[in-house]
């Protein structure tokens, strides 16, 4: 378990961590998001010791997060595997020699049967048995960072660090990287921690989110709580994804469709026992891990506004007026 307690950082005279505390549950994948500058990176590099702060306290598993003990602080990072968006593959290594390099720094040997066992097996888990001994330039992005994730992986960590990891992959390779990722924590019980501002990889694979503004925590919980039906203005500038062009007539409604409710025929059953036609204005329904989460808009006529409000109340459906 990871504990952050009021912790604060300033570089200079910006304050870029202001009064931060999470709880980090073991076993879980814990987003931390926000728009660039909002704190994201640096609270990671303070999880791992690569940055000290000024002030409250990171502990891991009870111990103490402090920089200024390089040994307790070594055998700590060495429990913590680094993913990065930039890859860090030395190009004169193949894929074997790059993963290898953790233990090297550590002392292992590389060549015995036991390493050579845990680097081809870490190998095969990421999907690159026929690359195990291209160097970096054979490689596209996607697999440049399952070398990166292998390589986190070789020191048998606790815990896992991605910091925008996916950033600089197309779509299609992030999914296969995500799903990757969700197959560690599942099959070795690793707790993985995902600093990033692609909503994307916050809906496929994390069970908690931090929402970060201006170095501070806004808000924390489940990602479809925070992100369908979004409370904070912060929020709704960081999805973007509301509708400009909604009618200046009528009325506006927005329905929420959560989790095993997202498959009621809630509007076709509304149209047929009211005996209405309605303008559907927009709509978006996205996948959270195992569910489909989303929302609507729907024109009505305000003659009709109180007969849709009574309709939605009693199907207990998620609404809200536009106005």
């Amino acid at each position: 378990m990871i504990e952050i307690s009021h912790v604060r950082k300033s570089f200079q005279d910006l304050e870029v961590l202001k009064d931060i505390s999470l709880m980090i549950g073991d076993r879980e994948i814990y987003g931390i998001v926000g728009q660039s500058g909002a704190g994201k990176s640096t609270l990671l590099r303070c999880i791992n010791g690569l940055e000290p702060y000024d002030s409250g306290s990171i502990t891991v598993d009870g111990a103490r997060v402090d920089s200024r003990d390089k040994a307790a602080l070594r055998n700590m990072q060495k429990r913590m595997g680094m993913i990065f968006q930039s890859f860090n593959l030395l190009e004169r290594l193949d894929v074997y020699d790059n993963i290898a390099l953790p233990m090297k720094f550590w002392g292992i040997k590389t060549k015995t049967e036991e390493s050579r066992k845990k680097i081809e097996e870490l190998i095969r888990l990421v999907g690159l048995e026929e690359k195990i001994h291209a160097k970096p330039r054979e490689l596209s992005g996607g697999q440049k960072q399952r070398v990166a994730i292998a390589r986190a992986l070789v020191l048998d960590p606790q815990f896992l660090l991605c910091d925008e990891a996916t950033s600089a992959l197309d779509p299609e390779i992030t999914k296969g990287i995500l799903s990757l990722l969700q197959k560690i924590n599942r099959e070795m019980g690793i707790t993985i921690i995902v600093v990033t501002h692609q909503m994307e990889v916050v809906k496929q694979i994390c069970s908690k989110v931090a929402f970060l503004h201006g170095g501070s925590v806004l808000c924390e919980g489940r990602p479809e709580e925070l992100f369908i039906r979004p409370s904070l203005p912060e929020i709704k500038s960081f999805l973007r994804d509301s509708s400009d062009l909604l009618p200046k007539t009528g009325v506006n409604i927005q329905i929420f469709f959560m989790g095993e409710d997202s498959g009621e025929p809630v509007v076709t059953q509304m149209a047929r026992e009211l005996g209405k036609d309605f303008s559907i204005c927009w709509a978006k329904l996205e996948d959270f891990r195992e569910n489909v989460y989303g929302s609507l808009v729907l024109n009505v006529e305000e003659t009709d506004r109180e007969a849709v409000s009574r309709f939605l109340q009693s199907k207990n459906v998620a609404w809200e007026v536009l106005e």
